[in-house]
């Protein structure tokens, strides 16, 4: 029997994926037992008018001639289920989608649409390839957005591009009781009252939700006096993480104003990562808690000691070597007789940056994925900031030099 996961059945509104949805979809590949067939990973970019015809046809000209007789009926099965999918099961207004697919003794199929877009990539082994769904939920990840008016409030969550949640604060209408029960001094008076009253509901909700939720970015947009008026009224905890004002007409789309939005949230994250690679080298220049290159992070992280995994969107490293029996990983570029660590002989050979977000996934760390580095790509492009010291690491590696 196939096994099937999909975000999208056939006819329904696309489903808006949250962080934590990811994340467990991240985990279920990550721990996907390996079989004798071939399991294809496909990422692909949906343009504005829709799907481009013919997608991947020259990649997959490229894999068929790397396979045998069999692995090449399977992976044609396999790559006629994704067609399919994108075919019948995307919806608006998805941007990118991913779909993993595996024939054999253990069937598999995973489809995920999102609604940012994602690169285009098709590649097959004996493991789903998690690396761009791990720079997606760390570029895109969550944060709340306040946009106000005179007369409302609207607080949406949003996850990976799309809002997830909504909470409407709406402020009743005054105007009309202006000439009829009050004067405009009374009417004047009253509104600067209520209006203090609504923005302090506003900072209140906005409070509760960012505590219970875990949030740590807010967006402010909307008019732009309520917008100052909110911003002066925030205590320091949310001030703290407020990451820009966006200013919108009191008609905007709220789709307009979440993308634009979402640019400023992209610009923060960047500057996060480039923070990220700061606090590494800080570390290293002092001795401290910090790993950098391919073999000192790659230790530091199978051996658990790793807190947080920085690494370049440019980073290639060369080839490594799994042990299937223990799981040890050596990053070799010739196949070595045996594992360093149990000597077992049965090894497989990796793609080191796919075994690097893998453990990092399986820990739960942080990765923080950086767009343009040249001082992370001096260190060898990858590094991580450490949980505790050990004696383990060797001047080389914890200099950073491979």
């Amino acid at each position: 029997m196939r096994t099937t996961i999909s975000t999208q059945p056939t006819g329904a509104v696309m489903h808006a994926m949250d962080v934590a949805e990811l994340r467990t979809h991240i985990r279920s590949l990550i721990t996907l037992d390996e079989d004798e067939a071939p399991l294809l990973s496909s990422y692909l970019p949906i343009g504005r008018n829709g799907l481009q015809p013919n997608p991947f046809e020259s990649r997959v000209r490229e894999i068929r001639k790397l396979l045998n007789d069999r692995e090449r009926t399977l992976f044609d099965e396999q790559f006629d289920l994704i067609l399919q999918y994108l075919a019948r099961e995307v919806r608006p207004p998805t941007r990118g989608v991913a779909a993993f697919a595996r024939g054999g003794k253990q069937p598999f199929f995973l489809g995920l649409q999102f609604h940012v877009p994602v690169p285009n990539r098709l590649s097959v082994g004996p493991s789903p390839d998690v690396y761009h769904l791990v720079e997606l939920k760390d570029t895109y990840h969550r944060y709340i957005v306040l946009i106000s008016t005179a007369e409302s409030a609207r607080i949406l969550e949003v996850n990976l591009g799309a809002v997830t949640r909504e909470v409407w604060t709406e402020r009743p209408e005054l105007r009309e009781r202006v000439g009829r029960e009050w004067s405009h001094e009374h009417y004047q008076d009253h509104r600067r009252e209520r209006g203090d009253r609504f923005v302090k509901e506003k900072v209140e909700l906005l409070e509760r939700l960012m505590t219970a939720g875990g949030h740590t970015h807010l967006i402010l947009a909307g008019n732009p006096r309520m917008t100052a008026h909110i911003r002066k009224s925030l205590p320091k905890r949310l001030l703290d993480r407020l990451v820009d004002i966006v200013p919108a007409a009191e008609n905007a789309r709220v789709e307009d104003i979440v993308e634009a939005t979402l640019s400023t949230f992209i610009e923060r994250e960047r500057q996060e990562s480039i923070d990220a690679v700061a606090e590494l080298l800080g570390a290293l220049k002092r001795g401290g808690l910090a790993a950098a290159g391919t073999s000192a992070t790659l230790a530091a992280v199978q051996r658990g000691q790793a807190d947080v995994l920085v690494m370049a969107r440019a980073y290639a490293p060369g080839p490594a070597w799994s042990c299937r029996e223990c799981g040890w990983v050596d990053a070799m570029s010739a196949q070595p007789e045996s594992c360093v660590v149990c000597s077992a002989s049965d090894l497989k050979s990796e793609n080191l940056r796919e075994v690097m977000v893998r453990l990092a996934e399986r820990q739960s760390l942080e990765v923080e994925i950086v767009q343009h580095t040249d001082v992370l790509m001096a260190l060898g492009g990858v590094g991580c900031l450490l949980r505790y010291a050990t004696n383990t690491l060797s001047d080389e590696e914890s200099s950073g030099e491979e």
